[in-house]
């Protein structure tokens, strides 16, 4: 049996065509659902099915909007893409450097783009909401929310955190960085030995905690944004409970707001992480 949950029903009836529908919000599940396996080994979820598909059209459209080639004179669709590459470019530059921007950017907006199109896809009809009812009476939808699966907002996190090491042992290079960690910040010349070999240990120390709290973005970046997306989806079905046809409505455009919030802050965040250990050259440069 197919189900539809939730008021996309009503409103795109000709999306879903015979589909039938079943009253009551359910319980959103924390966990994806396995849709198949490929190789009979490796699991496809359908949250990772979603983050693909809307993957092929963000390229399908971005390819079309702007050609295989650039114009000089741009067109409407490349008028959009360029304002939006152009807006997050004078946004990200102040906070990881001019050095570093034209490294980092393309990464940076990655992130952006990606993480706003999978927050937004679970407002599209269908997306968790059309699937198939089990023995247990249990909905297996066809379709989730790519960021409404933990293991997405971990792999992007960890993609992050992969990014942050390259980009510091590439740019930084590891004196530096170690430096930057665990260095004594005082001026040897200013303070007495005893004093200066003192703080070193408390320098050291301090490097210490900013090292777990390295490692902890991991975790805090991940849960972040899975976070506000499971909660997003649990609130609509829970809406729909109440009053399934118009009451859910004002919920999808606060979780429009939502999501996109969301994907700059997790953009920002990475930016800022870059540049708080590759632009140090640049600080220096404005203080002399």
């Amino acid at each position: 049996m197919v189900k539809v949950r939730n008021f996309c029903f009503y409103i795109f009836p000709l999306f879903f065509g015979t589909v039938t529908y079943a009253g009551g919000a359910e319980e959103v599940n924390i966990k994806s659902d396995v849709l198949f396996h490929i190789f009979g080994n490796f699991p496809v979820t359908n949250s990772m099915l979603t983050s693909w598909i809307f993957s092929l059209i963000l390229i399908f459209i971005v390819r079309r909007a702007v050609g295989r080639k650039p114009a000089l004179i741009p067109g409407r669709g490349q008028a959009i893409v360029e304002s939006l590459v152009e807006g997050m470019y004078e946004i990200f530059e102040p906070v990881v450097g001019k050095k570093m921007i034209k490294h980092t950017f393309p990464i940076l907006i990655g992130f952006f783009v990606y993480i706003l199109i999978q927050n937004w896809s679970g407002l599209f009809p269908g997306i968790g909401t059309l699937g198939r009812i089990t023995e247990h009476g249990h909905l297996v939808a066809f379709f989730r929310p790519g960021n409404a699966d933990l293991n997405s907002t971990l792999a992007l996190a960890l993609i992050s955190f992969i990014a942050w090491g390259y980009f510091a042992f590439r740019y930084t290079g590891p004196k530096n960085l170690y430096l930057h960690l665990f260095g004594n910040k005082a001026d040897p010349k200013g303070i007495p030995i005893l004093i200066y070999g003192f703080l070193f240990f408390i320098f050291f120390g301090v490097g210490v905690i900013e090292v777990i709290s390295i490692l902890f973005r991991l975790v805090s970046l991940s849960f972040r944004l899975f976070g506000n997306v499971f909660g997003g989806e649990s609130l609509i079905v829970s809406m729909e409970g109440v009053f399934k046809f118009a009451l859910p409505v004002p919920f999808c455009f606060l979780e429009c707001l939502i999501g996109l919030i969301q994907a700059f802050v997790f953009s920002l965040l990475v930016c800022v992480y870059i540049g708080l250990v590759c632009n140090h050259d640049e600080e220096e440069g404005h203080e002399h």
